[in-house]
């Protein structure tokens, strides 16, 4: 792999020994996918954050490094809401380590605003063709699909890397012949709201980590390919997909048509329904959560409308991102009086305080992925309608 001269000082250790790593770490990979060398990148996104995944290892590992990002960089969710971790049942044992892991981030001048959804945040913004570093599977899904942008799925060290460095590897889904279609879906029935995350459940199953091209029968919101997206990446590995006639490639690109084809029927998103993934018995749920990822500004009001007059009998959270719910003080107030939880910086796949729940009913299909095997809760997947009546929003 080609570095320029000022790249190869800093592999030489010119530059300090937390650069020297971060570019052994990115030459490295260049090597084992062949890039032809570094491209820099507009922003990097963060993963390792909660100390649920990181333990004292990671922990040890950041507070060891010293620099500052060349690039705009934001972390992944935490193990726990910044702010009203005691809601949430964290332990102080758990939090004093947490909260050691987001000052050894911000050290390095990284935002510690924790979210999966960096898009919605102010000076964060992507556009189609840039070039970014970006790790948590739903956020690389979405850049690359929905956005139009161009990043591998990093794993927290690369991420880190990069944003350190403020390049990348020039391979995977920066090159234009790795974002090519391999295999087209085709769905002909209507699907709407957490069909797209039960959709993405059955279909990243069967693509695995290859590009899909998919042919709908509705036209989804932004929100719904977030599902879809999130969902994928979390029952298989897609990365990057395409929607007929509405993502931003598949209207620009004249693709060819991939040999393989997929049809998903409307019987299998039921069976999807119906199904309580992690246990065979009919177990009730005792726990609500939406926002996986992270709720967006129509999607907090939505959620704020349904619960309009209603007092909910179940924990119900619902997770944003905080400089969303600051944005929107007024909807979060409204969700709250019923007494819901609008809950910031984590979510409930990566926070301790999913687990020793009986069944946790989401409307997402990465959680219903995630959730049984990362937090040993069975989970059940329902609209966001249904997730509200389980709750007790039906009163």
């Amino acid at each position: 792999m080609y570095l320029t001269a000022e790249e190869e000082n800093v592999l030489d250790g010119e530059q300090g020994e937390t650069l020297r790593k971060a570019m052994e770490i990115l030459v490295a990979l260049g090597d084992i996918y062949g890039a032809d060398g570094l491209i820099p990148v507009k922003s990097a996104q963060i993963a390792g954050v909660s100390y649920k995944t990181m333990g004292d290892a990671g922990l040890e590992w950041i507070s060891d490094l010293e620099g500052t990002v060349k690039v705009p960089s934001i972390l992944n969710p935490a193990g726990m809401d910044m702010v009203r971790w005691k809601e949430m049942g964290i332990e102080p044992e758990f939090a004093e380590k947490q909260l050691e892991i987001i000052a050894a981030y911000e050290k390095l001048g990284i935002s510690s605003k924790c979210t999966c959804t960096p898009y919605y945040l102010e000076g964060f913004s992507a556009t189609c063709g840039d070039h970014l570093a970006w790790s948590e599977s739903s956020a690389v899904s979405y850049a690359n699909s929905v956005i139009g942008a161009r990043t591998n799925r990093e794993g927290g060290p690369s991420a880190l890397s990069a944003a350190l460095v403020g390049k990348t590897a020039n391979y995977g889904y920066h090159l234009d012949e790795n974002r090519v279609p391999t295999v087209s879906v085709v769905v002909d029935h209507e699907l709407s709201g957490s069909d797209y995350g039960a959709l993405g459940y059955i279909a990243g199953k069967e693509i695995g980590n290859r590009v899909p091209m998919f042919h709908l029968a509705s036209t989804p919101t932004s929100d719904e390919l977030k599902g879809l997206g999130a969902a994928m990446a979390a029952s298989g590995a897609v990365a990057l997909y395409h929607v007929e006639g509405v993502t931003p490639e598949a209207k620009q690109v004249n693709f060819d048509k991939p040999d393989e084809t997929i049809t998903i029927q409307r019987s299998q998103l039921d069976e999807v329904y119906e199904t309580i993934i992690g246990n065979e018995d009919d177990l009730e749920c005792d726990i609500v959560a939406v926002g996986c990822p992270h709720c967006s500004p129509e999607e907090l009001n939505r959620i704020a409308d349904l619960l309009e007059g209603k007092k909910i009998e179940k924990e119900l959270w619902v997770c944003t991102s905080r400089e969303v719910a600051q944005r929107y003080p007024d909807v979060v107030k409204r969700i709250e009086e019923s007494g819901s939880k609008v809950l910031c910086d984590t979510c409930m796949v990566v926070s301790p305080a999913t687990e020793g729940h009986n069944c946790m009913m989401v409307n997402s299909g990465k959680a219903l992925a995630y959730v049984p095997g990362m937090c040993k809760v069975p989970a059940k997947i329902g609209s966001l309608e249904t997730c509200i009546k389980r709750a007790g929003g039906d009163n």
